[in-house]
């Protein structure tokens, strides 16, 4: 095992991936990702403090680049443009890696009640993130949290399509993302 080759955290994220689709989430310890990483357990939990915390990998990440957009939205932006802009900003993130994963992630989370409950966590933590950076734009509250709301379900909907999509490597997230947004602003204001 080399001690500092590159690329540990995601050779991690893979190899834990490819372990509970293989054996299951319950199945599996740090020690075989480790191994299947080709790293120390050591290495591992410099990355992660448990197994649970590969499946949300990039959270922080996920949550800095939504408030980032949304922060930087123009100052005359409606609450969802600038939710559109965070939603934006994210999605610059993510590439074939997560696009690839997020099949086999997704079918790990659905087999295991500890998994679903730490991506609901993580659904509430990224709203939080997208609802502060509205409020610090001068929205209320109440706003700010149903425009975070529908940026979050859109950004959900929107990788849900863009993952399972055929694909020619070239169709970026932030085009599924903004569909999702446009329809959900449309659904919604048909409910009177």
């Amino acid at each position: 095992m080399g001690r500092w080759e590159p690329g540990a955290r995601e050779r991690l994220v893979v190899a834990a991936v490819d372990l509970f689709t293989e054996q299951g989430y319950d199945a599996t310890t740090v020690a075989q990702i480790a191994e299947r990483a080709g790293v120390t357990k050591s290495t591992f939990f410099r990355h992660f403090p448990d197994k649970r915390e590969l499946l949300v990998a990039g959270q922080e990440t996920l949550s800095r680049l939504l408030s980032e957009g949304i922060t930087e939205a123009p100052g005359g932006a409606t609450p969802l443009e600038a939710v559109a802009a965070g939603l934006v900003r994210a999605s610059s993130a993510m590439g074939p890696m997560n696009r690839d994963l997020a099949p086999r992630v997704q079918a790990a989370i659905a087999a295991c009640t500890e998994l679903q409950e730490r991506d609901a966590l993580k659904t509430i933590s990224l709203t939080a993130a997208m609802t502060a950076a509205l409020v610090e734009r001068g929205l209320p509250d109440p706003t700010a949290a149903l425009a975070s709301e529908l940026g979050i379900l859109a950004f959900k909907r929107g990788f849900a399509q863009w993952s399972g999509a055929e694909h020619d490597g070239k169709d970026e997230l932030a085009g599924y993302v903004l569909a999702a947004l446009d329809e959900l602003r449309a659904v919604s204001a048909s409910l009177g």
